[in-house]
């Protein structure tokens, strides 16, 4: 599973997650499975920057809990202070592009792995509502929400090209924070890719 930050145009390197250990991925799964932290990185992704003073007028939390966790995701990499626009204890914060790659469950430690899979289950509710939503607001083939499902034979040097590819393409329509063109919406998409069930045991499939 790749993750990476909406609005970036650099394709996710696949073998980011190679730079971080156990521990690391550990605190960055616990992290982003942080309710008011994943409600920052939302804000800071579609307003581009704010404070914690205006992180807590948003979010209806006191500036020192904002800021808090604004200090933590920074340790993260996951947002940056912006230099210019902070100045004695006003700091301005912003997101930073981002890319990981979740390693393969059997290599994780428990910990990991629970934290890991908490992450997971919060995205599938995400990612419903956000299927609904594609279908609900459904113009055609010339408005801005899509839905695209198929099925193909591929081998699994097929699926990892192709993949591959769908990155490249994605970085190459993409446009990064500082340089969006007028008339451009943030659109989020997903990806998934899940081969038929190669056998049955007491009529349910099993295997990948």
């Amino acid at each position: 599973m790749t993750d990476g930050t909406p609005g970036t145009a650099a394709a996710p390197d696949p073998a980011a997650h190679t730079e971080l250990t156990g521990l690391e991925r550990t605190a960055l799964y616990k992290s982003l499975g942080n309710p008011l932290r994943r409600r920052i990185l939302d804000y800071l992704g579609l307003h581009g920057e704010a404070n914690s003073t205006v992180l807590a007028r948003e979010l209806g939390e006191s500036s020192g809990t904002t800021s808090y966790h604004l200090r933590k995701l920074a340790e993260q990499k996951l947002i940056e202070e912006i230099p210019e626009k902070s100045g004695g204890r006003e700091r301005w914060w912003r997101s930073l592009p981002f890319s990981h790659t979740t390693p393969d469950p059997a290599t994780m430690t428990s910990e990991e792995y629970t934290a890991a899979e908490h992450l997971a289950l919060l995205r599938i509710e995400v990612d419903t509502r956000l299927f609904r939503r594609a279908h609900e607001e459904y113009r055609g083939p010339r408005g801005w929400a899509q839905v695209q499902r198929t099925g193909t034979w591929m081998t699994k040097d097929d699926l990892h090209a192709f993949v591959h590819a769908y990155q490249e393409l994605l970085a190459r329509h993409s446009h990064p924070d500082d340089a969006v063109p007028e008339g451009a919406r943030r659109v989020n998409l997903r990806f998934y890719a899940a081969p038929d069930a190669v056998g049955e045991w007491e009529g349910e499939p099993t295997g990948p």
